[in-house]
């Protein structure tokens, strides 16, 4: 492990789930009707032969992970399950006037906050509700992310009866202290009954997320997390670098000091490790942060090239058209995104005017396009081709922005096309910064992202 080189790209960057990332939309946002307009577009370009994505946040979670920068609502009443998904669904109904035709559904996600908050019955309602108006694709793909704690063996048999076939659980860490430290209690035998349950009902793919970076993570904490980790086999797992954003509203990221984290080439250490005993364990780097089994779609989709990612994370298969449901979804028609208003009051209020409730946005220009398609296939494949799209002198500007990434031997570039090396798969965010022409106009004076490493 080279920490020169750690220390050096150790800079606040963008994840990528979009291009523009968020904080560089236009300030004027997106007028409504050129929202409805894109996705229209995007609905009759691609419906027939790809299909939509949904994704459904389901914000409420019964007591606050301090890690966590998620909008949520943090509550132990669930008699607000009921209203929540009366107002998705009238949403999604606003949707399905606006294609006109019926969707075809490949993919449906649900996030949050915790969607196993919900009840098994009121989690029927709330997909019978979506597929009422909508048919699903023959490859489609529906997954959820649980809390291991609440993810009972009736909310797993629920969801599989209605074509959920992938389940991710957050684990996080498994060591007491550090648990304690991000307000996230779950014994490893929680998180076994909830993999071995989601086997025994069918499951075709399990996934873990961890985190490294968190407070008071040690090498051997991460060897132990690590160890049960794989005793447990997930087809997937999710090695996420902690990000630290406690400037940013509501995220709740306060509830230790900031000099109880491992610090850059420490940190760096802890994924090192990780990835290294992943390795030792039969999986298989995809993308970036991402681990998988060969037999799981996440590896052949990687290996044939039609890995995408989106506001979803990475998934096996792209859609030109993702619709985002429920307060603060972000929606991706392509050519321009949305966001749902942040608060479930906001949110509710737009949604029962009859009015689409997004409070902000942004139409992509033709160079948007262009540097997006290039920050997804490094992101994905991790090469990108000069062929698509850039102008000689843009194209030179990357180049010269690329120097000492290229003098580090982290990356390979030739007329055609920037090969990521192995050694500069940490690095891709940085990669990545370099072709990011709205980041490079827009130099922030405040930090606003979390660190690249």
């Amino acid at each position: 492990m080279n920490t020169t080189l750690i220390q050096k790209y150790n800079i606040p960057g963008p994840r990528y789930t979009s291009y523009p990332t968020v904080p560089f939309w236009d300030d004027a946002g997106i007028a409504l009707s050129d929202w409805k307009e894109t996705t229209k577009r995007a609905f009759l370009e691609s419906n027939t032969d790809e299909g939509i994505s949904i994704y459904i946040h389901l914000p409420f979670c019964e007591s606050l992970c301090t890690f966590c920068a998620c909008h949520k609502r943090i509550t132990k009443q669930h008699n607000v399950e009921t209203p929540y998904i009366e107002t998705v669904l009238k949403e999604w109904q606003m949707y399905c006037d606006l294609f006109g035709t019926k969707p075809r559904i490949k993919e449906i996600h649900l996030g949050g906050g915790t969607p196993t908050f919900f009840a098994p019955k009121n989690l029927e309602v709330l997909i019978n509700g979506i597929l009422k108006s909508a048919e699903k694709t023959k490859d489609f793909s529906f997954s959820f992310e649980g809390h291991p704690n609440n993810s009972s063996k009736e909310h797993l048999k629920a969801l599989y009866d209605l074509g959920f076939t992938r389940s991710s659980f957050g684990v996080q860490d498994y060591d007491p202290k550090v648990q304690k430290a991000i307000h996230r209690i779950q014994p490893f035998e929680k998180v076994k009954e909830a993999t071995d349950n989601s086997r025994a009902i069918g499951y075709e793919s399990v996934s873990h997320d961890l985190v490294f970076g968190l407070p008071f993570q040690t090498e051997d904490s991460i060897r132990n997390t690590i160890k049960h980790t794989i005793e447990l086999k997930p087809d997937r797992i999710a090695y996420y670098s902690y990000a630290h954003v406690p400037w940013i509203k509501g995220v709740g990221q306060r509830g230790f000091d900031e000099n109880d984290l491992p610090k850059d080439d420490e940190k760096r250490h802890l994924y090192e490790l990780g990835k290294q005993l992943f390795f030792d364990a039969g999986y298989v780097e995809v993308g970036m942060d991402h681990f998988a089994l060969p037999s799981d779609s996440l590896f052949e989709a990687m290996k044939n090239k039609t890995l995408h990612r989106n506001f979803m994370g990475y998934s096996a298969g792209k859609t030109k058209l993702m619709v985002g449901l429920g307060m603060s979804a972000i929606s991706d028609s392509w050519y321009a995104f949305a966001q749902n208003e942040k608060t479930i009051e906001d949110y509710t209020t737009r949604v029962n005017q009859g009015v689409l409730p997004i409070f902000r946005g942004h139409l992509l220009t033709k160079d948007d396009l262009i540097i997006r398609k290039h920050i997804l296939n490094l992101m994905c494949n991790m090469e990108a081709e000069w062929n698509l799209g850039l102008s000689a002198q843009v194209k030179q500007g990357i180049i010269k922005r690329l120097h000492e990434i290229i003098e580090d031997n982290l990356i390979e570039v030739t007329d055609n096309k920037i090969i990521v090396k192995e050694a500069g798969r940490m690095f891709v965010r940085n990669i990545c910064m370099a072709f990011d022409l709205r980041l490079i106009e827009n130099k922030p004076d405040t930090r606003i992202f979390s660190m690249t490493i």
